[in-house]
């Protein structure tokens, strides 16, 4: 079946390998051991499969960390570091991820105006730069379910703020999906349902019915 000419990935409204970038921003242990609202090994396992989605469309990718270089805090996660390897990597003593220069200069060096932005907590290290990033003229994509907080209400307090002045929930699938857009294109077909089949609960199930029920298994 023919698909619809590609719209330029350039200027694009949605997401395209072209347009974007990942940050990731305090994904370690002190936050996801203080996460209340929601289980920290499903935001593990989310956030890795963001990762992956990233990986497998090429995007630049941005980690970020506090307190790691002066022993406060330990560094990235584990898997989520394995998942994001490659990626360019500053360490903070600001709070606010988009006070310091060296991380702000990183992601206007990308050329691209929309950030796919995850942090720890929802209510701070999301909040404070994607209020920042905002304002400064890009936009901000918010994967609901790779962001967390001290509670429930904290952390949709903090999604609140951040998409009241501008920002777009989506999810890590959405993310996946609206990158690959068109079964076409067939660079990435294989390892989206790659990423499908080991991180996305019922659609994995869905895709494992599939390849098995598929001529010649």
């Amino acid at each position: 079946m023919a698909s619809q000419s590609r719209r330029n990935p350039q200027s694009d409204p949605l997401l395209t390998p072209e347009n974007c970038l990942l940050v990731l921003i305090d994904y370690q242990a002190p936050q996801l051991n203080t996460l209340r609202s929601m289980d920290s090994l499903q935001l593990v396992a989310n956030t890795v499969a963001l990762a992956e989605t990233a990986r497998l469309f090429d995007l630049p990718r941005i980690l970020s960390t506090v307190g790691v270089e002066s022993g406060v805090n330990p560094d990235t996660w584990p898997s989520i570091k394995d998942a994001m390897k490659g990626a360019l990597n500053f360490d903070r003593t600001s709070i606010n991820a988009w006070e310091n220069a060296n991380f702000v200069s990183a992601v206007k060096a990308t050329g691209r105006r929309k950030i796919i932005m995850g942090a720890l907590w929802t209510e701070v290290c999301l909040a404070f730069p994607a209020l920042d990033a905002l304002r400064d003229g890009f936009e901000v994509l918010v994967p609901v379910d790779v962001v967390g907080g001290t509670s429930v209400e904290a952390h949709q307090a903090g999604l609140d703020r951040a998409i009241q002045s501008g920002a777009q929930p989506v999810s890590w699938i959405s993310v996946l999906c609206e990158l690959q857009r068109d079964w076409n294109r067939e660079n990435t077909a294989a390892g989206m349902l790659g990423i499908g089949s080991r991180h996305g609960g019922p659609w994995s199930s869905e895709i494992a019915l599939k390849q098995f029920a598929a001529p010649g298994h």
